[in-house]
Formats: C-alpha cells, sequence, structure tokens
C-alpha cells in the first residue's frame, strides 16, 4: 500500500519500495510494533471482560492453575499482520488476497469457536462438523481460486524435494492436495497450541522457511538457479510470511512460559491455515510437511492414539497430543517447550537445506 501510495497518488518514485527485501524487513518490523503496542490494551480488556480460557477436566493437572487465563490472544497477530501486509505488500497481487482471505476466514471460525467455549463455559467449543465444515467451505473455494487463475504450468505441479525440475502435472488433483494442506495444517497447529509458546515459535520458523522459498519462487533468476517453478508474483508472499514472524515474536512477549494470554482457535486455526496456503501458493507442500514437523507429530500422535485406543483399548501415550505425554513422564512445562522449539528449528534448517540439494 505504502509503494501505491508514493508512487501513484504522490508521484514519488522512491526506489526502497521497489525491493520486496526491504518491504519484507518492514513487514516483520511493523508487525512486531504493532502486536507490543496493542498487546498489552487487549489483554487487559480481555481481562476486563473475564474472557478466560477453561480447561478441560481430564487434561493434565498442572494446567488447572492456568483457568481464567485470557483467551483470543491470536486476534492480536491477525490484526499485527493485516496491518502489516496492508501497509508493506503490493495489494493488486492475487496471491496476497488469497493468504490473507485464508487466514482472515479461518481466523472468524476460530473466533466463533472461542467465543462458544466463553460463552458456554465449555472446552469443547464448536462440533467438529461445524467447524470441519466451515474450514472445508474456506479451504475449498481458495484451491479452486487458485486453481483457476493459474497462469504458469508449474503454479499447479507437485515439486519433488531433492531432485531437480523434477515437477508432476496435478490437474485438478491440485485443488484436493491444496484443501488437505490448508484444512491439515490448520488444526494440526491447533492440536500444538497446548503449552505456554509451544505453538507459535515453530509457526514463526515455518514462516521464515516459506518466506525464502517464496522470495526464490517469485524471482525468475533464484528460481531457475535452484531447480523449482518461477511463479510470478509469488515474491510478495514474503511479505505476510515476514509479517507473521514479527507478528508472532511480539505474541510470544505475552505468550511466554507462564503466559498472560493464550492464542485461542482465533489464532491457532487462522496461522496454520496461513502457514498451508502460502506452501501452496510456493509449491513447496512436501517441504513443508517437513518443516513443519512438530505441528506433523503433534497430529500424528493423536491419529495413533484414537486408532489404538479404539482397535486395541489400550493407549500408545500417557495422553495425546504427544507434548502432554512428556508432561506427564515429569517433564517440566518449560523444558518439554523449548525442545520441542529446539527441534523445530532443526527441521526448518532441514527443509532449507533441500534447496540446494537437489
Amino acid at each position: 500500500m505504502l509503494m501505491w501510495l508514493f508512487e501513484d497518488l504522490l508521484a514519488l518514485d522512491i526506489a526502497l519500495f521497489g525491493f520486496i527485501t526491504f518491504r519484507t524487513i518492514m513487514a516483520a518490523l511493523s508487525a512486531l510494533v504493532v502486536s507490543l503496542a496493542v498487546g498489552p490494551l487487549f489483554i487487559r480488556y480481555l481481562t476486563a471482560r473475564k474472557l478466560g480460557q477453561p480447561i478441560r477436566e481430564i487434561g493434565p493437572r498442572t494446567h488447572f492453575d492456568k483457568a481464567g487465563t485470557p483467551t483470543m490472544g491470536g486476534a492480536l497477530i491477525l490484526i499485527s499482520v493485516l496491518v502489516s501486509t496492508v501497509l508493506w505488500a503490493d495489494i493488486g497481487n492475487r496471491y496476497v488476497w488469497t493468504v490473507l482471505f485464508v487466514t482472515a476466514t479461518f481466523g472468524m471460525i476460530g473466533f466463533v469457536d472461542d467465543f462458544h467455549k466463553l460463552k458456554y463455559n465449555d472446552s469443547a467449543g464448536l462440533s467438529a462438523a461445524a467447524k470441519y465444515g466451515l474450514q472445508s467451505l474456506a479451504a475449498v473455494v481458495a484451491a479452486v481460486f487458485l486453481y483457476a487463475t493459474a497462469d504458469v504450468p508449474g503454479a499447479t505441479a507437485l515439486l519433488l524435494p531433492f531432485f531437480k525440475d523434477v515437477l508432476i502435472p496435478m490437474g485438478p488433483a491440485f485443488i484436493v492436495l491444496t484443501y488437505f494442506v490448508i484444512v491439515g495444517s490448520s488444526n494440526a497447529v491447533n492440536l500444538t497450541d497446548g503449552l505456554d509458546g509451544l505453538a507459535i515459535v515453530p509457526a514463526v520458523m515455518v514462516a521464515i522457511g516459506l518466506g525464502i522459498f517464496a522470495y526464490a519462487a517469485g524471482n525468475a533468476i533464484f528460481a531457475d538457479y535452484l531447480g523449482f517453478p518461477f511463479i510470478p508474483g509469488a515474491g510478495e508472499v514474503a511479505i505476510i510470511c515476514s509479517a507473521l514472524a514479527g507478528a508472532g515474536l511480539g505474541f510470544l512477549w505475552f505468550n511466554t512460559y507462564p503466559a498472560q494470554v493464550f492464542m485461542g482457535d482465533v489464532g491457532a486455526l487462522s496461522v496454520g491455515a496461513a502457514l498451508g496456503v502460502i506452501a501452496v501458493v510456493v509449491r513447496q507442500e512436501l517441504v513443508f510437511m517437513l518443516m513443519a514437523g512438530i505441528f506433523v507429530l503433534e497430529t500424528v500422535s493423536v491419529i495413533l492414539q484414537v486408532a489404538s485406543y479404539k482397535l486395541t483399548g489400550k493407549r500408545i501415550f500417557r495422553m495425546a497430543p504427544i507434548h502432554h505425554h512428556f508432561e506427564l513422564k515429569g517433564w517440566p512445562e518449560p523444558k518439554v517447550i523449548v525442545r520441542f522449539w529446539i527441534v523445530a528449528v532443526v527441521l526448518v534448517l532441514i527443509g532449507l537445506a533441500t534447496l540446494k540439494v537437489r
């Protein structure tokens, strides 16, 4: 927006605004500043309204003391990302609007879910059918739009990591893959968001990694050198990635142990969906699954736990998602959190290594 404002309205040619790298840095800083500035006011508002998180009775006993901690703090992330993106991204770019649509829509679904929990003092929230139905509708709309507006073959082809120039044309199957990536990523982050700061740091790291892929995919020279498809306009998505990273770090300031505010579904669902649709835009779905391995692990642990209990009557883990398993083994919450962060950093670095290992 600032680029458009200065160049079109004020007829000023400020060269810096033409560089995605500069706008990416400014987007991260802007989102961080907005988050840190608005955070205390937002938390006081939530506290005054007594919008505290209900705690599941079947959860670890160490979590009972957290009852009443303000929730829906993920709205702070959404506000910061939206402001920063509108300021620094090309608002005429369809990829920018697609990511914002998915992020905002899943955020609204999460808001309704959180509001339901608070209104009825019920940790269950919306029914699974209602939640997944709304998520599916939003994901399909985004998938169909990306498929219909694809202007290069590589924009809908499956890229295999570790292999140079290997693209598998997907056709309409692209819509199916996009749906599963967006919905799966959204719910995976939501499952991970069970300890103070546990979900947001891996999300920040993955956003940074995807931002690097976005910048390379949107640059014809870098894309050709690295051996993956050039996606015109994808570079602008790097600005949203940096905004997510900046907003996430700002939120972590208040969410770090012991948390002053919880992310809530409004944050977890929207951040996860944003990462998923960005991975689709930059054609890195498989690498995304690697970098987001913490979220994948949490999801798989729930699936295995449920399947094992239904089939054999026995549990594999003491409690799922798996971060609760380590809590019940006696690990202090900060130790679980930081060790999961370390794994997340390693996985993102391995994902970035695929830029050259092909």
